[in-house]
C-alpha cells in the first residue's frame, strides 16, 4: 500500500528542505515522521489482526466465505479492535502519569 508519504517527505530534502532559505523545518519534519510512524502502526495492526482472525475463523480457503466464517470474522475483528482500543488507552494512561512524576 503506497500512501505518498514518503514521496513527499523526500522531495522536502531534494528541494533543500522546503523551508525559507532551504532550512530544514524541524517541526514539518517531526509532523512527518509521526504520520509515518502512524501508518506503519495501523497497517502493522491490520496485518496482524488479519493473520489472527484468518487463523481462527477459515478452516479451508476457499472462492468465498460462508456465513459462520463472515461471522466469525466480524466478531474477531471486533475483539480485536475493543482489546487494541483498551490496551492503547491504559497504555497512553500510563504514559501521561509517568511523564507527570518526572
Amino acid at each position: 500500500m503506497e500512501s505518498g508519504f514518503g514521496s513527499d517527505f523526500g522531495s522536502d530534502f531534494a528541494a533543500g528542505g522546503g523551508g525559507a532559505g532551504g532550512k530544514l523545518d524541524p517541526g514539518l519534519i517531526m509532523e512527518q515522521v509521526k504520520v509515518q510512524i502512524a501508518v506503519a502502526n495501523a497497517q502493522e495492526l491490520l496485518q496482524r489482526m488479519t493473520d489472527k482472525c484468518f487463523r481462527k475463523c477459515i478452516g479451508k480457503p476457499g472462492g468465498s466465505l460462508d456465513n459462520s466464517e463472515q461471522k466469525c470474522i466480524a466478531m474477531c475483528m471486533d475483539r480485536y479492535m475493543d482489546s487494541w482500543n483498551t490496551v492503547s488507552r491504559a497504555y497512553n494512561s500510563r504514559l501521561q502519569r509517568e511523564r507527570a512524576n518526572m
